[in-house]
């Protein structure tokens, strides 16, 4: 089998590669020209075994690389760089590492999602992208009509404040402008909709989102993203490492017995965890436990603190409930602790 470093960047990457059989090593840079990248790896006997940092943008030399039948891991970039002892960094340095990683098998490999759930995510964020252009125009059109004295705030989007805003006197470009942000809305009000019914029936199609819509406060999306985040669940022992993984758990600034905590992390994925919020204010008003947990910390905490430990709880139960394979309520007796994995209350 043959092994292989790569630093990958958008237009080029460096490549160190070792031929396990004869214990040959080669070194190469290889720029991101039109077949080049195809042929450069087709000259490997499959499968070979390429080790690379995660990085975005790219989703087109994965796919490349595993059509070829080779074998890719990517590996945590906060490990591998702290894998070399030295200061010095430049891209062959980093080329040899990975090599060095891979031939040591102590190459930091992390979960990556499969095709289809990449494609599903877009799906997601593609929605999500939709909606913050709408609440852009909506925003607009809202400094419209309070430049005009037309105080409505949501009501302005009833029928009635429709018809206000469309009825204010407003200078030439005033009123291109509310012409277009109108539009605007309008069209993004039907694209929206169209995603809306995609994420219902993804999530109708997955065994694991259908499950964790019975959770009060939990729809389509939240449930949806919140397994195609995940992925294979059981490479988490307990609720505490989901929590850390999603950034919802206080940093920690600790030392000689004195214990000081600040904010969350706000580690891993950030989109989830926005959703998480959203989905915990839901479960308040759904879900009697939830209320009675969230007023008690509000009386001591502010609101924001409250509703990201809210965030925390529902996504340690969205947790538990993929783990166990239970829907609400029979997950409210399942507990996590630091000691025991999983226990059951009677």
């Amino acid at each position: 089998m043959f092994l292989i470093g790569c630093d990958f960047h958008p237009s080029w990457q460096q490549v160190c590669w070792l031929n396990r059989t004869t214990g040959e090593t080669e070194e190469n840079k290889l720029v991101h020209a039109p077949g080049e990248v195809e042929r450069f790896y087709r000259q490997f006997p499959a499968p070979a075994r390429i080790g690379m940092e995660s990085t975005g943008n790219c989703q087109w030399f994965v796919e490349l690389v595993t059509a070829l039948g080779h074998e890719l891991w990517i590996g945590d970039a906060a490990k591998i760089r702290a894998g070399d002892s030295r200061q010095q960094k430049h891209d062959k340095r980093d080329a040899r590492l990975l090599l060095r990683l891979l031939m040591e098998q102590r190459f930091p490999r992390i979960w990556t999602p499969s095709s289809q759930q990449r494609d599903l995510r877009q799906l997601l964020v593609h929605r999500y992208k939709l909606v913050l252009l709408r609440m852009q125009a909506k925003n607009g059109l809202q400094h419209l009509a309070l430049n005009q004295g037309l105080q409505k705030k949501r009501r302005l989007w009833s029928r009635a404040g429709q018809k206000l805003l469309s009825e204010l006197p407003l200078r030439p470009w005033a009123s291109r402008r509310r012409e277009d942000l109108t539009s605007i809305v309008k069209l993004l009000d039907q694209q929206i909709q169209l995603l809306d019914l995609a994420v219902i029936e993804a999530a109708q199609k997955d065994a694991n989102a259908r499950l964790l819509m019975t959770q009060p406060g939990v729809g389509p999306i939240t449930s949806l993203a919140f397994v195609l985040t995940m992925g294979d669940i059981s490479r988490f022992r307990r609720g505490k490492q989901v929590a850390s993984y999603l950034g919802l758990i206080p940093r920690e600034y600790s030392s000689g017995g004195h214990h000081r905590l600040g904010s969350i992390s706000k580690q891993g994925n950030r989109f989830l965890r926005m959703l998480l919020v959203e989905a915990a204010q839901g479960a308040v008003r759904c879900d009697p436990q939830f209320r009675s947990e969230y007023l008690h910390r509000c009386h001591e905490k502010p609101k924001g603190v409250a509703k990201v430990a809210a965030a925390r709880k529902l996504a340690i139960r969205l947790y538990w409930m993929l783990r166990t394979q239970k829907g609400y309520p029979e997950v409210v007796s399942i507990e996590s602790s630091s000691r025991v994995p999983l226990v059951g209350a009677s």
